[in-house]
């Protein structure tokens, strides 16, 4: 088990790819906590398959883009786990479904920088200082394939400009916690969330796919597996990278 006996915390993972990694990592032999800012009974199904598979796992509630929550989630997590070996930023805003996508610009631009660009600084700059005290840790980040090459329409302008901007931190924080803590990030293409899953229009599936050499969207379980990778003591001498998940899409 690659991660036995580590301490995680995942943000974001009441459902989609947050939950994928947070039960990957307790498969993996990690201590899991579950945060959400709003589904408890997601993050309750989340909790739920960890234990369904002999793992350790429990949830916090705390909004990553409010200071005092982000301070509270991290020093409830360490009194519960004792310590935290990996912290993984994967809570993001959702424009793209539900009452969200209909939203003005501006106010989905205010939520993209509040919840993935501010709560992944405010959740590694706080964190950090529970690894540093350790000589330890892994810290992950949530980017977005495209981030840096960009791709038309207003959500991808204003989801490019915040990923470019996680990406940009993770490497700056990389050089900061070096040597003793490692920080790498997450760079998804189509995967099969919500979005993709239920609002995504056929024609356009179809053409993402065709375009994709594995002919497929990713599932939250490649993501998953890469994120076990970079967290893992096999990953050791890797800091500061983006590794994308997207099936060759691009480059």
């Amino acid at each position: 088990m690659r991660l036995r006996d580590k301490r995680a915390v995942i943000t974001g993972a009441s459902s989609g790819i947050g939950r994928a990694i947070a039960v990957a990592f307790a498969r993996e032999g990690a201590s899991v906590v579950v945060n959400y800012a709003r589904s408890v009974a997601g993050a309750g199904e989340t909790v739920k398959l960890i234990t369904a598979g002999g793992g350790s796992g429990s949830k916090i509630q705390a909004d990553v883009s409010n200071v005092k929550d982000v301070h509270r989630l991290v020093h409830e997590s360490k009194r519960l786990l004792g310590g935290i070996d990996i912290w993984a930023n994967i809570a993001g805003a959702d424009i793209l479904t539900g009452a969200t996508a209909k939203l003005e610009d501006v106010e989905k631009l205010s939520r993209l920088i509040d919840v993935d660009l501010r709560g992944t600084m405010l959740c590694s700059w706080k964190v950090a200082e529970i690894m540093r005290t350790q000589a330890s840790g892994v810290i992950l980040n949530m980017s977005w394939d495209m981030a840096l090459a960009g791709m038309a329409e207003r959500n991808p302008e204003m989801f490019a400009a915040i990923k470019a901007g996680v990406t940009g931190f993770t490497r700056s924080l990389a050089r900061s916690l070096a040597p003793a803590i490692r920080v790498n990030e997450l760079a998804p293409g189509w995967i099969a969330t919500a979005f993709a899953e239920n609002d995504m229009d056929d024609d356009y599936r179809a053409a993402v796919i065709g375009q994709t050499p594995m002919r497929r969207l990713g599932t939250p379980a490649d993501v998953a597996a890469a994120a076990v990778f970079l967290c893992s003591d096999e990953a050791a001498f890797i800091t500061g990278q983006s590794l994308k998940i997207n099936g060759g899409l691009s480059s």
